[in-house]
């Protein structure tokens, strides 16, 4: 018999949590499993509870709940031999979407019952484990302003977004990796393990956990007219397509901005300093996955997506090659107007 050791966050997410032991005792095979329930009291207490059980030798530990509480199990089991699962009960459930693990407690069950467990790359951004997405710019000014709603879930994040995005300004960013330095304008920098963000929300559609590579994702600024454009990218897996995206991988990236702020990693905001260090732990941790899924295999939008994508780009080209006509002939029509003046 398997020992499986559940942690539960009786406060995590959108989903009401008090029918899962019953969830649990019913839908376990328990021919397979004994298991026990723990609850956390405190935030961190999840951790503690992870490292206690992975000192014990139990075989599996489950994080139930949102990504925050996933990070945090997960940060007590790596580089021990106790397995990651994971019962996706957040309001986003990045990891679990990219493992292909069901949202439904049911679902994901079932994938522990079938007990294919792999080890697979985890990442650090200034030393704090993650094991989905870290990122600087916009995306942590909104998580960060997520973290403070009293609201949570999807509706929640696109009004903060909404009522915010207009007004935030883009940054200054030197990414310095294993080929050379490189300055950017972002409207935000992200470093990819997994994926996506949640929610079906790719922002690393090619990114993959077994790799030994950090996928690093350069949004440049755009105007209220591109946003439709990021938006549908995002959700359609077409994100790396667009021109006002730069994508590449490393192994670990250095990244200097010009003061310090929010950063967030696995959604959870920290203010850190002007300089972030981001690296690849290759295959550190144990989890529990989707034996039908194949964490190599790029996520690719079909045929319909990748030609709306490709329309949208044609026509942000386009765009831009006018705006920059237009720049050059105002400053062309000064020149000439300065001589005439003179």
């Amino acid at each position: 018999m398997m020992q499986v050791q559940f942690i539960l966050n009786p406060i995590s997410g959108t989903k009401e949590k008090s029918e899962i032991p019953q969830q649990i005792e019913e839908h376990l095979d328990k021919r397979l499993y004994d298991y026990t329930i723990r609850y956390t009291e405190y935030a961190g207490h999840a951790r503690e509870i992870a490292e206690e059980a992975a000192r014990e030798g139990v075989d599996i530990v489950v994080a139930v709940g949102g990504d925050g509480t996933v990070n945090e199990v997960g940060c007590g089991l790596t580089g021990t031999s106790t397995a990651l699962g994971i019962l996706p009960c957040g309001s986003g459930n990045g990891l679990a979407r990219h493992l292909n693990i069901p949202v439904s407690i049911k679902g994901s069950l079932d994938i522990l019952n079938r007990n294919c467990i792999k080890t697979l790359d985890y990442c650090t951004i200034n030393g704090h484990p993650f094991f989905c997405t870290c990122g600087m710019g916009f995306d942590a000014f909104i998580s960060q302003k997520f973290s403070e709603s009293k609201r949570r879930g999807p509706a929640t994040y696109v009004e903060n977004v909404l009522r915010e995005g207009l007004r935030y300004q883009p940054e200054t960013y030197t990414i310095e990796d294993e080929s050379g330095r490189y300055r950017y304008q972002a409207y935000l920098v992200a470093c990819a393990n997994a994926s996506q963000y949640g929610n079906n929300a790719y922002i690393a559609p090619q990114a993959s956990m077994s790799d030994g590579l950090l996928d690093v994702i350069v949004i440049e600024p755009f105007d209220l007219l591109d946003a439709p454009q990021i938006s549908f990218d995002q959700m359609n897996k077409t994100l790396n397509k667009s021109v006002k995206v730069k994508t590449f991988t490393a192994k670990k990236v250095h990244i200097h901005r010009k003061q310090g702020g929010p950063v967030h990693f696995d959604g959870d905001p920290m203010m850190m300093g002007t300089d972030i260090e981001v690296a690849v732990v290759e295959h550190g941790i144990r989890m529990v996955v989707n034996p039908d899924s194949d964490d190599n295999a790029e996520v690719t939008p079909n045929l319909l997506q990748s030609t709306i994508s490709e329309l949208f780009n044609e026509v942000s080209t386009w765009r831009s090659s006018i705006n920059h006509q237009r720049r050059n002939m105002i400053a062309m029509n000064k020149k000439l107007i300065r001589k005439l003046t003179k």
